[in-house]
């Protein structure tokens, strides 16, 4: 037998499709029915209420001609990437004649980057005549470049201060070949060089290369006088070294804003190395003057040692002659000739000698 049930509207079509026939008045439900009707209410629910939230969605992108299909913005929200978001900046590319897809703008939002931003300055960038792809733009937007101040910097040159107010200090010093100290303020121009911008090196690398050209420059004049007279000498100096190779801008020009007149470093310097020269011979004196007393005192050891030996021979007479005579060697008038030769040569020493002051 088949089974007998009532319904109306969605329920009955639900009571058709499970087998029952519609039953009679004062008939039941049974228990399966209720809870198969009840089942496909509520999916009816969900599907209604998920069509009205990407109701508006949808046709503000069907209508602006960046279709997008109820299943693919259901899928952002599995996805948990902001529909809203990409659609519309779908809808912004789209409009300024821009072919980026879907897909690659999901891509990038889950690996991070901006969207809008990207998108915004790739419009930039197209207004202003600058070939800039989908894939360069969400790189430099990964690298954590600021993509859209890049472009801006690329429309509107920027102007960078050098020394920068970071380096702690006011002016770039260099020393001309006379000694004569220069200080100097520049101003650099440059735009961004969007090719270069992944990996190429920043402000403080085109600050730092300015900065010791500037150094190199001012080294390289024979006279201080030259750099006054002519500060582009300087600015062209540094331009031909091509010292944005390997960065992500391009110098477009350097601009000498101050130079003063410093120190004479030369003469300080002079004088600096003639006070160490002084105190160095000073030393070397004072080191010959020392060995000379050293030696000195080492002759007067030596005289006062040779004395005593003297002494000692001489005391080694009178023993000699003792026994010259015990021995018979030396006969009582051998004895009286040798004192008579040293009384007469203790008589001419004493002539020799010259009067002390105050004798006579």
């Amino acid at each position: 037998m088949r089974k007998l049930c009532t319904a109306s509207g969605v329920l009955a079509a639900a009571a058709l499709l499970s087998g029952c026939q519609p039953a009679k008045p004062g008939d039941g439900y049974s228990p399966i029915v209720i809870g198969l009707m009840a089942t496909v209410f509520i999916v009816g629910l969900v599907i209604l209420a998920v069509m009205a939230q990407f109701a508006g969605l949808y046709v503000r992108a069907w209508v602006s001609g960046a279709h997008v299909t109820l299943l693919e913005l259901i899928g952002m929200r599995l996805r948990k990437v902001n529909a809203i978001m990409i659609v519309n900046s779908r809808i912004q590319a789209m409009r300024a004649g821009l072919n980026v897809s879907q897909v690659e703008m999901e891509s990038h939002m889950l690996a991070g980057g901006d969207v809008p931003r990207v998108i915004t300055s790739m419009i930039a960038a197209n207004k202003a005549n600058i070939d800039l792809s989908w894939k360069t733009a969400t790189a430099i937007d990964l690298a954590g470049r600021d993509i859209l101040d890049a472009i801006q910097t690329s429309v509107n040159p920027k102007v960078i201060d050098v020394p920068s107010a970071a380096m702690g200090r006011a002016t770039i010093d260099g020393v001309a070949k006379n000694g004569i100290q220069l200080r100097v303020k520049a101003r650099v121009t440059v735009r961004t060089n969007i090719q270069r911008l992944v990996g190429g090196a920043t402000e403080e690398t085109i600050i730092a290369r300015v900065g010791e050209g500037i150094v190199t420059a001012i080294g390289s004049a024979t006279d201080h006088k030259d750099v006054l007279e002519n500060p582009d000498h300087i600015s062209k100096a540094v331009l031909a070294k091509g010292l944005d190779a390997n960065t992500a801008f391009e110098i477009l020009s350097i601009d000498i804003a101050d130079i003063d007149v410093g120190e004479n470093i030369g003469a300080k310097l002079q004088a600096d190395q003639a006070d160490s020269d002084t105190k160095r011979f000073k030393a070397e004196a004072e080191q010959r003057r020392a060995m000379a007393s050293a030696e000195e005192q080492e002759n007067i050891a030596k005289q006062a040692e040779n004395r005593a030996a003297v002494v000692l021979a001489e005391a080694e007479v009178p023993k000699a002659i003792a026994d010259a005579l015990r021995s018979g060697h030396m006969g009582v008038m051998d004895f009286m000739r040798l004192k008579n030769v040293q009384a007469d040569t203790a008589m001419r020493e004493s002539l020799a000698k010259p009067a002390e002051p105050g004798k006579m």
